[in-house]
C-alpha cells in the first residue's frame, strides 16, 4: 500500500513539474516584446481599431437601408384571417310569399390573399433607392477618411516612441557622463584642488539628469500605451519599434502632390456623393408632382364556418384585381416649396465642395512648406552636435589640466545634450511633416 502511494507521488510530482515547465515556457512566449515595422503597425490598427469596427457597423447597416429601399419596388404578399358576428340575422319578407328570407348569418368569416406591386409612384421608390445606394458608398467613403486619420496618428505613435527612445538614451548617456565627472571633482576635492561647491554642483547636476532619465522613461511608457490603444492592444502590452528615425529626400513637386489630393481626399468624393444625394432629394419631392398607380390582386375564401367554405349568402372562392391611381393636386404650394428647399442645399453642397478643394490644397501647401523647413533643420542640429561633442571634449581636457572650471564642463554637457535632442526631434519632425504630406495628398 505505501509504495503504491509511493508511485502515486511520484506521477503527480511529474505531472505537476511538466505542467510547471509549460507554464514557464508559456509566460516567456507571452514576455516577449512584438517589434513592429512601420507598415506591419498600420496594418494591424487597419484591422483591430475598434473605431473602425464601428464604421464597418454603419456601412453593414446602410446595405441593409438599400435593401429595404429595394424591397419596396418589388410585389408584396399579405394573408389575413378574420371572423365578424352580427347581433341578429337579416330578413326581408317577399312579396309573393309570406315568410320572412333570411339574407346573412351570424357568424362570418373571411380568408383574404393579397399581392401589391406599385406600378408608378412618380419615380420616387427609385430615387429613394439610389438614396439608399449612395449611403453605402457614404459610408465607405467615412471609412476610407477614417483609415487616412488613423493611419496618421499610427504615424505620429511610431515616432513618438522613437524620439522618445532617444531621448531616454540622450539622459541615460548624460546621467553615466555625469556621474563619472562627480568622481572625478570628488578625487579632486579629497586632493584640495576644488572647493567643495564645484563637487555640490556637480552633484547636484548628476541628480537632475537622473531626474531626466526618469522623467523620460515614464513618457517612453505612456507613448506606448497610446500605441497599444491605437492598434486594439492591451495597454500595458510590451512593444518595441524598428528604428526609421532617418533621413530620406522626399521627391514631389507641388503640381503632383495637388493633383493627387484633389483626386483621392475622401473629404472632396464625400461632398461628391452629398451632391449626388441630394440630385436624388429633388427627383424625390418632385414625384409629389405625378400620380401614383398600384396594382392590387385579392383572393377571398368566406363561410358561416372556420374552414370557409361557404354558406348560402357567401361563394366559397373568390378574387378581385384592383388599379389604384391617386393624386394630390393641391397642397398650397407644399411640393413647390420642398422642390426649391432640395434645389438650395444641392447649391449649397457645390459651393461647399469649392472651399473643401481649396482646403486641400493650402493643406498640401503647408504640408510641403513644413517638409522643407523640417528638411533644413536636420543639418543644422546635425552639425550642432558635432560642435557640442568637440566643445565638451576641449572642457574636459582644460578641466584635467585644471585651466577650466567644473561648471565649464557641466554647461558644456548641457549644451550636447540639448543639441542631441534638438537632432532627434528634427528627424522626427521631418518623419512627422512627411506622413502629414501623405496624409494631404489622400495617401497613407
Amino acid at each position: 500500500m505505501n509504495a503504491n502511494r509511493v508511485k502515486l507521488f511520484r506521477r503527480i510530482g511529474l505531472w505537476v513539474t511538466v505542467a510547471g515547465f509549460l507554464w514557464a515556457i508559456s509566460a516567456a512566449a507571452s514576455s516577449e516584446v512584438q517589434v513592429y515595422s512601420l507598415g506591419q503597425s498600420i496594418a494591424e490598427a487597419l484591422e483591430n481599431n475598434w473605431d473602425l469596427k464601428a464604421l464597418a457597423e454603419k456601412r453593414s447597416q446602410a446595405v441593409d437601408i438599400r435593401n429595404q429601399a429595394r424591397s419596396d419596388l418589388l410585389p408584396s404578399f399579405r394573408t389575413s384571417y378574420a371572423y365578424r358576428r352580427l347581433d341578429e340575422v337579416s330578413t326581408y319578407r317577399s312579396f309573393f310569399d309570406d315568410d320572412d328570407i333570411a339574407t346573412n348569418s351570424k357568424n362570418n368569416y373571411q380568408w383574404r390573399n393579397s399581392v401589391s406591386q406599385p406600378l408608378f409612384a412618380g419615380f420616387a421608390l427609385i430615387s429613394a433607392y439610389r438614396l439608399a445606394d449612395l449611403g453605402i458608398d457614404q459610408s465607405e467613403m467615412q471609412m476610407a477618411l477614417s483609415k487616412l486619420d488613423l493611419a496618421q496618428q499610427v504615424k505620429e505613435a511610431y515616432f513618438n516612441i522613437l524620439v522618445v527612445d532617444k531621448t531616454v538614451e540622450v539622459a541615460r548617456n548624460e546621467v553615466e557622463f555625469l556621474a563619472s565627472n562627480v568622481e572625478v571633482t570628488r578625487s579632486y576635492f579629497d586632493a584640495g584642488m576644488l572647493p567643495i561647491n564645484d563637487l555640490l554642483k556637480a552633484e547636484m547636476e548628476l541628480a537632475n539628469a537622473r531626474q531626466n532619465l526618469v522623467e523620460a522613461r515614464n513618457q517612453a511608457v505612456l507613448t506606448r500605451s497610446a500605441f497599444n490603444t491605437l492598434l486594439a492592444r492591451p495597454v500595458d502590452a510590451p512593444v518595441s519599434v524598428e528604428d526609421i528615425l532617418a533621413y530620406h529626400p522626399e521627391a514631389v513637386t507641388m503640381e503632383e502632390a495637388m493633383s493627387l489630393a484633389l483626386g483621392k481626399r475622401p473629404e472632396i468624393h464625400l461632398i461628391d456623393i452629398e451632391i449626388q444625394r441630394a440630385a436624388q432629394q429633388i427627383k424625390l419631392a418632385r414625384s409629389a408632382y405625378y400620380p401614383e398607380v398600384s396594382f392590387v390582386y385579392d383572393y377571398i375564401r368566406e363561410g358561416d364556418k372556420l374552414d370557409v367554405s361557404g354558406s348560402p349568402f357567401h361563394d366559397p372562392e373568390r378574387w378581385q384585381a384592383t388599379v389604384v391611381g391617386s393624386l394630390t393636386f393641391w397642397e398650397w404650394g407644399k411640393t413647390r416649396y420642398a422642390v426649391s428647399q432640395k434645389e438650395s442645399v444641392k447649391e449649397e453642397l457645390t459651393k461647399t465642395r469649392n472651399a473643401v478643394a481649396d482646403s486641400v490644397r493650402l493643406d498640401v501647401r503647408e504640408a510641403l512648406l513644413n517638409l522643407s523647413t523640417a528638411e533644413e533643420n536636420i543639418p543644422t542640429t546635425e552639425k550642432a552636435v558635432l560642435q557640442g561633442e568637440e566643445n565638451l571634449r576641449v572642457n574636459q581636457e582644460g578641466y584635467r589640466a585644471q585651466m577650466n572650471t567644473v561648471t565649464d564642463v557641466l554647461d558644456a554637457q548641457a549644451l550636447l545634450t540639448r543639441a542631441r535632442v534638438n537632432y532627434f526631434k528634427a528627424l522626427y519632425g521631418y518623419n512627422l511633416a512627411r506622413a502629414r504630406l501623405a496624409r494631404a495628398m489622400g495617401t497613407y
